[in-house]
């Protein structure tokens, strides 16, 4: 709302914060792994974390990976975000959760989200690695009862089953009594391993209906807005919004988003005047035919609340529809072709971090051990 008074078309609602990339699990579905050791190895220091907060202004800051559990230095980078009372939703796979717990305080600030892509069989699968659901789900108990905010981000993929998700919504939500769930559909990151489970537009809206079919009268309490939940059953037509959640990581900011990398700037400054927005998102460019995640589109449904308080009311009381027409989508057929410079923009790095002259480790604003492996 002060950003609409202000008269600012473009503004930030989250930082989407990468201290680092490495994690301790190999998904098959993902597409933040895919680096060499020299820079799964690279740490942002602490005080390269709370510049870019500071820089960004957002007032929510979500820090995912990697598995930023790995970061050493990751109890004072939340804590130093809490300090500056931004909420702070912090993403894991919660292998080191019970471990790491002493490093932080509760606060209603802090939230962790933990990564859940359905009951046992489904995460364990998705995850690529057995027992690490019966681990996260140990984990989750722990933190709640030492009095911290914990809620799931989940993921899906095709093939989910509508019926045994909504089943796991449930046991979550009454079981668990975690404080939200945080569901986006999988994004169809083009080096990921598994290339054959990405949802496509019209699997997503009928993926999401009978999810939410199933859920009728079932008290399941979301993270996500109304509204995106809505457009996600396809029943609201949505336009990207990718400065809505820019992303800083060891490359610096992102362009255009969290989810796609085709350059990069120094500044958050630099990335928002000088990216070319116009060039990316559903309808526009190729590699975002299929993209409806939250990153992209809930700054969409939150711009729209703030449009339509009334619609946005409507949707939070009557839940989201599943029956009825969809509304139009977005027409795919203009979308530009798409352009790879993933591997360029690693041998950049590369070549850049060769090439720097050498520093200490205050220099670079950090310590020796924010950047070990």
């Amino acid at each position: 709302m002060k950003q609409r008074i202000m008269g600012n078309k473009r503004f930030p609602l989250v930082l989407m914060l990468e201290p680092l990339f490495r994690c301790n699990l190999a998904c098959a579905g993902c597409g933040k792994i895919d680096y060499p050791d020299e820079i799964l190895n690279k740490r942002l220091s602490v005080k390269e974390c709370l510049d870019a907060v500071d820089e960004c202004g957002a007032p929510a800051v979500a820090v995912p990976g990697g598995e930023p559990l790995l970061h050493k230095e990751i109890g004072e980078i939340v804590a130093g975000i809490v300090k500056r009372r931004k909420f702070v939703s912090l993403c894991t796979n919660a292998l080191l959760l019970e471990k790491k717990l002493h490093l932080f305080t509760p606060s209603p600030y802090l939230t962790f989200s933990v990564h859940l892509d359905g009951d046992q069989g489904q995460h364990d699968k998705s995850v690529c690695q057995e027992g690490v659901y019966d681990k996260a789900v140990k984990a989750i108990r722990a933190a709640k009862a030492k009095g911290f905010r914990v809620g799931i981000n989940c993921t899906l993929f095709d093939g989910t089953d509508a019926k045994r998700i909504s089943d796991f919504f449930t046991y979550v939500s009454e079981d668990l009594k975690i404080d939200g769930i945080t569901v986006s559909p999988g994004y169809a990151y083009e080096r990921a391993p598994d290339q054959q489970h990405f949802l496509n537009r019209n699997k997503t809206r009928n993926l999401f209906r009978d999810i939410f079919r199933h859920g009728k009268g079932r008290k399941w309490s979301f993270s996500n807005s109304p509204l995106f939940l809505d457009f996600l059953a396809g029943n609201q037509t949505y336009e990207c919004t990718p400065w809505g959640m820019p992303a800083r990581n060891v490359f610096g900011w992102q362009r255009p988003c969290y989810l796609l990398g085709e350059g990069y700037a120094s500044s958050f400054k630099e990335l928002m005047e000088s990216t070319d927005w116009d060039k990316y998102g559903t309808g526009r460019y190729q590699k975002c035919a299929d993209c409806m995640v939250h990153c992209g589109y809930e700054a969409t449904a939150a711009i729209d609340a703030v449009r339509h308080p009334l619609k946005a009311l409507m949707a939070a009381l009557r839940g989201v529809r599943t029956e009825g027409e969809m509304a139009p989508d977005i027409d795919l057929a203009k979308a530009r072709a798409p352009e790879y410079v993933f591997d360029r923009n690693v041998q950049k790095f590369l070549s850049e971090a060769k090439h720097a002259p050498k520093t200490s480790a205050g220099e670079r604003g950090g310590t020796t051990k924010s950047h070990a492996a």
